[in-house]
């Protein structure tokens, strides 16, 4: 089916050594037969990801890219064992089949585990799906009920104990996520100065501790191709930690681009959040809030904070690019969105300065003005 998952041509400097990587796993009591068809998936940013399909086997290989800044935001074993632990309580990640730590097979750490197949709903979902409204809305809410459940895992007890710090987790993410963004800072994107005081000013008490996925979007998730309003799968657990819920959601929204906004967020969108039957921003958090009943009076936050931890990611991979680490060019233009997530932040803690609002003009001209060459 064309609307299956599938990976694309391996992009330049990012080849891998098959036949390391095959001998490895047959070292390691992976079967595997015949020679590998080696594709790679787009749709990630920062882990570079491969599929692997054997005569007998069809693979997934996760490493970390080549000019990584900080190791600790792409650890390989720390998301295979989170996944082999966290499978027996949330049913819906792949099988973990194996952990490579010798950097002498392909120049870094990597895991290898199954392959879910499943479609993905990326930017725009596959014609052929023909959703209405109502198929839209139950792929929204269905999306939206796979985070809560992951919210409710029993982790006490359990080797998922060990994922976090404990309480004070709403102080460590601003703390760290401030920091991170001075290491990572280039000349040409602005220093976040008020954003940056207004969250160490506004930081609450955790609402809660619980298992959180940290990147959670439409573009990590399986749908099952026989009922596509299905999840079947859910990836990319790089980030995910013990921590507050409403930290887990504030970030998803983040990427949530409505139909309303502006032309740089709707044309970096990488999930079909504007669709008509999807919920807006303001409705996922009633919903969240209503089905969990969790409660807050400081919602604001959790969403400042979840574009300011955006803008730091994006600024993270745009260093790499800057500094020449990388030469994908889908990195090119990452600093412009870090102006217009900036200004998004200032409109959500209430600066509606005249300025801010000639600067989103500014960017979003200069960004038309590249998309048109």
């Amino acid at each position: 089916m064309s609307i299956i998952d599938v990976g694309g041509q391996v992009r330049e400097g990012e080849e891998l050594d098959i036949q390391a990587v095959t001998k490895w796993l047959l070292e390691n009591d992976v079967d595997v037969q015949g020679q590998a068809e080696v594709t790679q998936y787009s749709g990630g940013a920062s882990n570079w990801t491969y599929r692997l399909k054997y005569d007998n086997a069809d693979l997934i290989l996760r490493r970390p890219p080549k000019g990584t800044k900080a190791k600790s935001a792409h650890d390989m074993a720390r998301e295979f064992k989170v996944q082999k632990a966290l499978v027996p309580y949330y049913p819906v990640l792949p099988e973990m089949l194996a952990l490579c730590q010798d950097e002498s097979i392909i120049g870094s750490d990597f895991y290898v585990m199954r392959r879910i197949e499943g479609i993905i709903p990326r930017a725009k979902l596959p014609p052929e799906l023909q959703f209405g409204e109502l198929e839209v809305r139950e792929l929204c809410t269905n999306v939206i009920d796979k985070l809560i459940e992951l919210h409710q895992v029993p982790y006490l007890g359990t080797d998922l104990e060990q994922l976090g710090k404990g309480d004070g987790y709403c102080r460590r993410q601003v703390e760290g996520w401030d920091s991170r963004f001075d290491k990572a800072h280039t000349i040409n994107v602005p220093s976040y100065k008020y954003v940056r005081k207004w969250l160490q000013e506004h930081i609450p008490e955790d609402s809660k501790t619980c298992v959180i996925h940290n990147d959670w979007r439409f573009d990590n998730v399986i749908l099952d191709p026989k009922n596509p309003t299905q999840v079947i799968g859910v990836l990319d657990w790089e980030m995910a930690t013990l921590g507050d819920p409403l930290m887990d959601l504030g970030s998803a929204l983040a990427y949530w681009v409505e139909d309303t906004d502006n032309q740089i967020f709707k044309s970096t969108r990488r999930q079909p959040t504007h669709l008509k039957g999807m919920f807006k921003r303001k409705e996922v958090v009633e919903y969240y809030l209503n089905k969990t009943g969790l409660e807050t009076s400081n919602w604001t936050f959790y969403e400042v904070f979840g574009v300011f931890r955006l803008a730091v990611i994006a600024q993270q991979i745009y260093y790499r690019y800057y500094h020449k680490q990388t030469t994908n060019p889908a990195f090119k233009d990452f600093w412009i969105v870090i102006h217009a997530l900036h200004i998004r932040a200032l409109k959500l803690i209430g600066i509606q300065k005249i300025e801010a609002n000639d600067l989103a003009q500014k960017y979003i001209a200069k960004f038309k003005e590249m998309m048109s060459k």
